[in-house]
């Protein structure tokens, strides 16, 4: 087992900050679980990281799928029987609009797959995080998470709770387990969710996910 590579999984793996990430954790010799919802999406970032040398295996679902989560959990378990990166990435926007207007089901979409989602992963994939060396989660936020804006009432209440979701895991896990917490806000981003709340912003005006997923690397590089 120690001479195997490490073991990440990525959810929102098949576009932006996720397929960064997991091309750049597979450059850096982990095997990369990829997760989303669309199978051809997460086949062609596999494509990549296996035409560059590296390995990964999909796992396509629906993260709002909670018990598909928890098979995810025990087939992971019982294949590799730890996992050392959990990085918590796949987010919806929902729409931009005043707070009494939410829409409940879109409410429930956003909260569900921010917020409730990672729970169920955190939930599914503690006992193997528990068995790596090293374990280490990753939870991407945004600054509306801890500077509120108008009008993004549901995306800001599902970043905020869940950079609390993480902090909290990390004050239970952190005295008495090798696992570490990272809660990053990426910044201005060029992702397909950026150039939805930000139509008129010329993309080249701001940095491109491979930088993020830098980030990301350097954070779980730091001496423990």
């Amino acid at each position: 087992m120690s001479d195997s590579p490490k073991l990440a999984l990525v959810t929102g793996a098949s576009r932006g900050i996720g397929a960064a990430t997991a091309l750049a954790l597979a450059a850096a010799g982990h095997h990369v679980i990829l997760t989303a919802r669309k199978e051809a999406d997460l086949a062609a970032v596999e494509g990549r990281i296996h035409g560059a040398g590296g390995t990964a295996t999909i796992a396509p679902f629906d993260l709002a799928d909670s018990e598909a989560i928890d098979r995810l959990g025990a087939a992971i378990g019982a294949r590799w029987g730890r996992l050392d990166v959990l990085v918590l990435n796949a987010a919806q926007l929902g729409n931009l609009t005043p707070v009494p207007h939410i829409d409940p089901k879109e409410w429930d979409k956003v909260i569900g797959l921010n917020l409730t989602a990672n729970w169920r992963l955190l939930r599914a994939f503690d006992p193997w995080l528990r068995q790596s060396a090293g374990g280490d989660v990753v939870a991407i936020t945004s600054s509306v998470g801890s500077k509120p804006r108008a009008y993004w009432g549901a995306y800001a209440a599902s970043k905020a709770a869940l950079e609390s979701l993480i902090a909290v895991y990390g004050l239970e896990t952190g005295a008495i387990t090798p696992i570490r917490t990272h809660v990053i806000d990426p910044g201005a981003t060029r992702t397909a969710m950026r150039a939805r709340a930000f139509p008129g912003e010329d993309p080249a005006s701001v940095k491109p996910p491979e930088d993020v997923a830098a980030i990301i690397l350097a954070a779980l590089a730091a001496p423990r």
